[in-house]
């Protein structure tokens, strides 16, 4: 026997792009719920795991100052460089190799700060990214990655400033309630399908939106649609995306859209567990590999460290990692650049191997060639462009000749005891296919482009945005301007139902 429940706007998610929604049709006198897979402990999707950097749109301090609170002396201290429409466009254009859903990124770029402001009068604190591509170049603070802002408190603390607004608006929250189909009256999406504590609950909506994430967590989904190896593939964040939103979706006839065999997937611990921990975040990431050397199972290098900030490349090189033999690389490092690795290389969970010489280094690095390595190593040594000058806070052209693959930028040759190396696999941290949807309200279409009524969707469930590769801190934003855009379109529907 089921139960039921009666709302205006049902969200499926409870992660920031859900809470977006959510607060969005509240917004439009919608009475809300949010329906979330996860217990109330493990809730939060994989906002909660993200590492809580913003890329969004802006032209200067003034449009910074909207966002977050500079002081005099912040301001006097530092250089933000900027983040313009056309930077914006010009960095998501290059990384989709011009795939990326013209309407979509229009929206997302166009949008980026204001939804950043709308974040912020829901109580949402920002901070300035010091932590992650800034540095003090002669006594001035160089916020030189175009991502001088996070969330104070990480992905985590976007999720708990979030559920504050949720709890103040009113919006019920159900937690342990996973969503099974959708129910229809006609043509019209008009409520949930769910099972909670074991039983059929059914609510009945006037409009809902599906913000429940991709099928980064599904290992039979991540084979089918990526590929033969990913099954292998570690999950950096909620165990509960399992890409239930996007098959029911899918069942009701709605038009899938954007890159389903393409993913966000970096670098991981190699022996990381399974899925993310919420104990650790996102600190099993391994960033800093643009210093150092990627090295696979036959001791040889594969790609390119230095081909542009670790924003532009990291979420694309852990499928590269998938793709060696054992799907494993490490990452070496001499001490010239240990001051220069992120936080992630000095936690408690690491696997880590040091030693005084290249030699010693070269017997400690399991599953690895050690003859190969050395050989490699050597001709990177003699391949560096001495005479060009070390600068990690710019693209400095400091890279390599006669060798494959060459290495672009922040060339140095490994000749400074210790030597420290990491092992990694791949991390995958959400999925880039999704559904089509109108991208002024959120809508999503069914096949024949024709809109599905009563069903929208955000966050990762969009397909178009993303293809191949991902500007980093990217996915919060898109998950909020999106998420803003379809529970306002939800609550809008809803209200013309009354």
């Amino acid at each position: 026997m089921s139960t039921h429940h009666e709302y205006d706007v049902v969200v499926v998610g409870k992660g920031n792009a859900a809470l977006c929604a959510a607060l969005s049709a509240q917004e439009q006198g919608a009475r809300v719920a949010l329906l979330e897979a996860a217990s109330e402990e493990e809730a939060g999707g994989n906002s909660r795991f993200a590492g809580g950097v913003m890329r969004f749109a802006y032209a200067g301090v003034e449009e910074l100052n909207r966002v977050a609170d500079l002081t005099p002396e912040d301001i006097a201290g530092s250089d933000f460089f900027t983040n313009t429409t056309d930077e914006f466009f010009d960095d998501l254009f290059r990384l989709t190799n011009f795939r990326t859903d013209p309407q979509l990124s229009e929206i997302l770029v166009t949008q980026s700060l204001d939804v950043m402001t709308w974040l912020r009068s829901k109580g949402v604190r920002f901070v300035l990214n010091y932590g992650r591509q800034s540095a003090l170049v002669d006594g001035k603070r160089k916020f030189f990655g175009r991502m001088p802002i996070e969330v104070s408190g990480g992905g985590a603390g976007l999720v708990q400033f979030l559920d504050k607004a949720a709890t103040r608006a009113g919006i019920d929250i159900h937690y342990a309630t996973r969503a099974k189909g959708l129910i229809q009256d006609g043509e019209r999406v008009a409520g949930v399908h769910a099972q909670q504590a074991g039983r059929s609950v059914d609510f009945h909506a006037r409009a809902v939106v599906l913000a429940c994430g991709g099928f980064e967590a599904n290992a039979e989904m991540r084979t089918r649609y990526l590929g033969p190896g990913w099954e292998l593939a570690k999950v950096r964040g909620t165990r509960f995306n399992q890409g239930d939103g996007l098959k029911m979706a899918l069942d009701l006839g709605a038009a899938p859209h954007g890159n389903w065999s393409g993913a966000h997937a970096t670098g991981w611990d190699l022996n990381a567990p399974e899925f993310g921990d919420v104990s650790v975040g996102d600190q099993f990431q391994k960033h800093s590999y643009i210093f150092g050397l990627l090295i696979n199972a036959h001791g040889r290098r594969f790609v390119d460290e230095g081909a542009d900030f670790h924003s532009f490349t990291y979420a694309k090189y852990g499928g590269e990692v998938l793709k060696q033999p054992g799907q494993f690389a490490w990452q070496v490092f001499d001490a010239k650049v240990t001051k220069l690795l992120r936080s992630e290389y000095r936690i408690k969970r690491i696997t880590k191997v040091s030693a005084p010489t290249l030699e010693e280094l070269a017997t400690k690095l399991e599953g690895v060639d050690p003859a190969a390595f050395l050989d490699t190593a050597r001709a990177y040594n003699a391949a560096v462009k001495q005479d060009v000058p070390f600068d990690h806070t710019v693209k400095d052209g400091r890279g390599t000749t006669g060798i494959t693959p060459p290495k672009s930028n922040w060339a140095q040759a490994l000749d400074t005891p210790p030597y420290d190396a990491y092992a990694t696999t791949c991390g995958i941290t959400f999925t880039f296919g999704g559904l089509r949807i109108n991208a002024e309200d959120g809508n999503v279409v069914d096949v024949h482009f024709k809109p599905i009524q009563g069903l929208y969707c955000a966050g990762e469930m969009v397909g178009g945005l993303f293809y191949f590769n991902y500007p980093s801190g990217t996915g919060l934003v898109s998950g909020a301007v999106f998420g803003r855009i379809a529970g306002r379109g939800a609550g809008q529907a809803a209200a013309a139902l009354r």
